[in-house]
């Protein structure tokens, strides 16, 4: 990712500051860092990171990979070292694959001196718990995988997502999740620097909800047609949420916006 490529805005909107270098790991850490809690706000942050193709596709073949590039990838892990924890819906997971968070070394300094483990937790929402709790995801993680649900999840899956190593965390009185709930059962376990990767349905629950701070969004210069879903999905709100532009990347056509709530 070359720095030439970092947009800052300045009194007429204009691009400015333009250097020709690659960013390193070390200033995509910085500059995607979370911002400390100011006097009456709250403890967490959370931050969702998603790509879209052009025509607004967010996957192609049921999967986010196909429309995705390297840079997008560096960022995908430094979003990913930064955080507390990765909340992922239960659909995303069965289709992308999802493995336990690793370890990276180039950001172990930077965890340590957070008070952070040595990897995010994932956090895996789901209402049925209809999970493969088999995989390496729920039984060799790093950080014990957490699975949020409702208060109303059927016990004997309970039984077998606890059997499996994974944290069963009840955040909502039914069968689903309550996004307000689970933020708050989150930071209440310390979890306070949140990032979610969606999928679309996730991500649409968590607008809806009005708990998304921040959206760091990957637009990928990519037709695909079809009728694949948005990056958010579910009901509409009713007003319109405002969010600001506060950077913008660029690498071989791909943009890298991030966008935070007024």
């Amino acid at each position: 990712m070359n720095r030439d490529a970092r947009v800052d805005r300045g009194d007429h909107g204009e691009p400015s500051g333009r250097i020709d270098r690659e960013w390193s790991l070390a200033e995509l850490a910085a500059a995607y860092a979370y911002p400390e809690p100011g006097p009456g706000e709250p403890e967490s942050w959370l931050r969702a990171n998603m790509v879209a193709t052009l025509d607004g596709a967010a996957q192609h073949g049921g999967r986010s990979q196909s429309i995705s590039s390297a840079a997008d990838m560096r960022i995908f892990g430094t979003l990913r070292a930064l955080s507390d924890v990765v909340i992922v819906g239960a659909e995303t997971v069965r289709q992308e694959g999802y493995r336990p968070a690793r370890a990276r070394a180039e950001f172990a300094g930077r965890r340590q001196a957070a008070g952070q483990g040595p990897a995010p937790a994932i956090a895996v929402v789901s209402a049925s718990l209809d999970l493969d709790f088999s995989l390496p995801l729920f039984t060799s993680p790093l950080v014990p995988t957490l699975v949020l649900t409702g208060a109303a999840a059927a016990p004997d899956r309970v039984a077998t997502a606890e059997k499996s190593g994974a944290r069963v965390v009840i955040a909502g009185d039914g069968v689903g999740v309550d996004p307000v709930r689970a933020v708050q059962a989150l930071a209440g376990l310390g979890h306070t620097r949140l990032l979610t990767e969606g999928g679309p349905r996730l991500l649409g629950q968590l607008v809806a909800a009005g708990v998304l701070d921040e959206l760091c969004l990957t637009v990928s210069p990519m037709l695909t047609a079809g009728d694949a879903q948005r990056i958010a999905g579910g009901p509409s709100v009713a007003v319109p949420q405002r969010f600001a532009l506060a950077s913008l990347l660029e690498e071989g056509g791909f943009l890298f916006s991030r966008y935070r709530r007024t």
